[in-house]
């Protein structure tokens, strides 16, 4: 491609597939638009549920376990080489650089690591999108790539006001997500987060506006998408679709138009390689993920049988891997724990649904088996049940090969994080605590 189009990258924290193009009662026009006009994936999958992990797995296209991103930036994890981000592709192929708002891959006070040309980081959401805005309106001649990031949807959450007129935000006529209770407290937990995403919406509006007054939106392929999924209980920090779904919309020229609906599994590894195809780039060696350039033509019905995540740290260490198929899950722990890790799930009102109701005495198993035609909720496991034991074996065969495949530390035993990093919340259990070896399961066959 001699004219490389120019790159909006726009991302929020937290915001899953919560938002209307994917059928909730939220009012998102400027992401419907989007939608309507370019590539929309029902199906895209981050590479863990957590806030840096899964950001870094997108702008290397590696996962967090080989990019070095096992746990928080905020909290002391980096990335092992900041020349495997994505803007230093787009630089040799002349592309200047430009950070707005959130990037989340290294502490707050490094920014100047990551190597943008340019970085404008803080500021409130209006002023993030003002910079943006600004930006766009002015961009440089030559092609860019600009990272706008918001903090919204994260907790803790704007106030929602009933009398707005608008249904999203009054409590008496909402529901909650469908693992959670149908309570007062919520549906005002979710009136909330709807409040939250419509103000994301909002800021995404001006920017895409800013792309139509600069006559530059013809040529600027925007990528949206969010980290992981909303941060309620059962969801963030969790190996469900819950936590790992997110969504993603591409738009810009070429292929990346016509309201596009793809419902076949693809990764945010995916991303980093589809830019590569798309722009005549030669990708980079360490790229484990896969162009979605054939489906997104119409030359293949799908790029990827399975996709892939993980857990390692959060608040605290909860080491979990994932793999998911059109029809199963299964999940994997490695902590030997009986009981949730409770740091790991985000304070709120439905938080505090689940514990009065004994959430933090329920027993979990350590492997679980869904099967997501019967039960897309991911609720009831069948990894106990014997008649469905060869696709469980199937399941398990799958993602220790992947293990094997990327060489996940996690084979060696449990993940040591930096030093100085700041590991655990003090309510949590050590990662020094037992783990399975991995060639052993209480009750199970050898899966080495």
């Amino acid at each position: 491609m001699e004219n490389h189009p120019n790159i909006v990258y726009l991302h929020s924290h937290d915001t899953g597939r919560y938002i209307q193009p994917y059928g909730h009662a939220v009012e998102t026009p400027n992401l419907q638009k989007l939608a309507a006009q370019g590539v929309f994936f029902r199906q895209n999958f981050s590479t863990a549920p957590t806030c840096s992990p899964s950001r870094a797995g997108l702008l290397t296209g590696m996962a967090p376990h080989n990019n070095g991103m096992t746990g928080l930036a905020h909290r002391g994890w980096r990335l092992n080489d900041y020349q495997q981000h994505l803007l230093y592709t787009l630089r040799h192929a002349g592309y200047f650089s430009a950070l707005f708002g959130t990037q989340h891959i290294v502490a707050h006070d490094q920014v100047t690591d990551i190597g943008y040309d340019l970085a404008r980081p803080g500021g409130s959401a209006e002023e993030r999108t003002q910079a943006a805005v600004e930006f766009l309106l002015d961009a440089p001649p030559q092609p860019f790539f600009a990272a706008i990031g918001f903090n919204e949807t994260h907790r803790p959450f704007p106030a929602s006001d009933p009398n707005s007129g608008k249904l999203a935000e009054d409590p008496r006529y909402i529901h909650p997500p469908a693992i959670l209770p149908d309570t007062p407290e919520t549906r005002q937990d979710m009136a909330d987060f709807n409040a939250s995403v419509q103000f994301l919406d909002t800021c995404y509006g001006r920017v895409l506006q800013s792309l139509d007054e600069a006559g530059i939106s013809e040529n600027t392929l925007v990528i949206c998408t969010t980290d992981h999924g909303i941060a309620f209980p059962g969801m963030k920090c969790t190996l469900t679709d819950h936590g790992i779904g997110v969504l993603l919309i591409l738009r810009g020229p070429g292929e990346f138009s016509g309201g596009k609906v793809i419902d076949s599994l693809v990764s945010h590894l995916d991303i980093f390689p589809t830019l590569c195809d798309y722009l005549g780039l030669v990708p980079p060696p360490w790229l484990q993920g896969v162009s979605m350039m054939p489906l997104i033509r119409g030359e293949v019905d799908q790029i990827r049988n399975e996709i892939f995540a993980e857990v390692n740290y959060h608040a605290a260490y909860e080491p979990q891997r994932c793999v998911r198929t059109q029809r199963y899950k299964y999940i994997r722990r490695f902590d030997g724990r009986e009981m949730a890790v409770l740091p790991n799930c985000d304070d709120s009102l439905s938080k505090d649904a689940w514990l009065q109701a004994g959430w933090a005495a329920r027993a979990q198993p350590q492997e679980y088996l869904f099967d997501l035609v019967f039960d897309p909720q991911e609720v009831c496991s069948l990894a106990a049940d014997t008649d469905i034991q060869p696709v469980l074996d199937e399941m398990r065969a799958k993602l220790f090969a992947w293990m094997r495949q990327t060489d996940d530390p996690l084979l060696s035993g449990p993940i040591s994080a930096p030093p100085g990093a700041v590991a655990n919340h003090p309510d949590a259990i050590s990662p020094d605590e037992p783990v399975w070896p991995v060639n052993q399961m209480p009750n199970r066959a050898n899966i080495s």
